[in-house]
């Protein structure tokens, strides 16, 4: 098993299980450094003869791929790349250690991107999230409680203890939330002091990482589908700190995304967020749209851990709200 802590090439390493016949594709950002725009490399771009992929539009999955060549199981599941694992219930502790990995997220990795390119979005990585390739082959990653700065071919990795640690160990300077005023946001984040202790426990780590694991294999699979039309690219959104795309044009468009929870709905849920809720509701079912703090959609963590499978469940669900905004 690959060392999360250590230097990565995440679609490198899928490429080396299947030889030189077919070509990988991976949910993870992979170097080199992308410097136009997206200012990241698709995961799950379809270009290519024989394209072995999580999701569905390319040649063949992962989960295809496995079936001929056993043996590999854990490799996928750890990358969310097929023979797929449960979620479980939400830890007690999912809270105070959300909240302590949204502030390093938004007090140092996203600092430390938006520096390099202007861009402020996270990706999911295997064990955690981190962003996407910036500056020299430089990545800023959280794996379960530990952060990594990986730097060409070399990486280290630090425990998550405060603010001023871990900037001190990633950006050679001081917490910052300088790209806030530079920006628009409608909920900017709020300082913390930079001395305080993170509350990163092990457990809660691990289920964060499994979420954002989850949400980003659904949401490729989502966005590949041909009725995703003017569908953006999912990101890990530093202020509300979850995984979110677009889709559907003008008066139709929604996010869809999945929050590990917040302060209007504290478990982790799957939302679809009505941009013209006035407009593109006018007629739909309105049993469909149920969440309470804002115009659109929640399902809650709760209301499917049990299901026999969670990602087709998610799926269905998230269509019928697609197909219903497209009417």
């Amino acid at each position: 098993m690959t060392d999360l802590h250590g230097a990565r090439d995440p679609r490198e390493e899928a490429q080396a299980l299947l030889g030189g016949d077919l070509e990988a594709r991976v949910l993870e950002p992979s170097p080199p450094t992308v410097t136009q725009d997206p200012y990241a490399d698709d995961p799950v771009d379809p270009a290519g003869a024989a394209v072995v992929s999580p999701v569905a539009s390319g040649q063949l999955t992962w989960d295809a791929w496995a079936d001929a060549n056993p043996g590999h199981d854990d490799f996928l599941a750890a990358r969310w790349l097929g023979r797929f694992p449960r979620l479980g219930p939400a830890p007690d502790t999912l809270t105070a250690t959300r909240e302590a990995l949204h502030a390093l997220t938004t007090h140092v990795l996203t600092p430390a991107r938006f520096a390099a390119n202007g861009k402020i979005a996270m990706r999911y990585t295997a064990g955690g999230f981190g962003t996407p390739f910036f500056g020299d082959d430089e990545q800023l990653r959280v794996v379960g409680t530990r952060l990594v700065r990986q730097r060409g071919g070399s990486a280290e990795a630090t425990p998550i203890t405060t603010l001023a640690e871990a900037a001190a160990f990633a950006l050679d300077g001081p917490p910052s939330l300088d790209w806030v005023d530079a920006l628009t946001l409608h909920d900017p984040p709020q300082p913390v002091p930079h001395d305080q202790a993170l509350e990163v426990d092990a457990e809660a780590a691990a289920f964060l990482a499994d979420w954002f694991g989850f949400a980003w294999s659904i949401l490729e699979e989502l966005r590949a589908d041909a009725a995703s039309t003017e569908a953006s690219r999912p990101q890990l959104w530093p202020e509300h700190f979850d995984p979110a795309i677009e889709v559907l044009p003008d008066k139709q468009r929604a996010s869809y995304g999945f929050s590990p929870g917040d302060g209007g709905i504290p478990e982790p849920y799957i939302y679809v967020s009505v941009w013209y809720p006035d407009d593109a509701l006018a007629g739909t079912d309105a049993s469909l749209w149920n969440a309470g703090g804002f115009r659109g959609a929640a399902l809650r963590l709760s209301e499917f851990v049990d299901v026999d499978d969670q990602r087709d469940h998610v799926l269905r669900w998230l269509r019928a709200r697609r197909e219903a905004l497209a009417h």
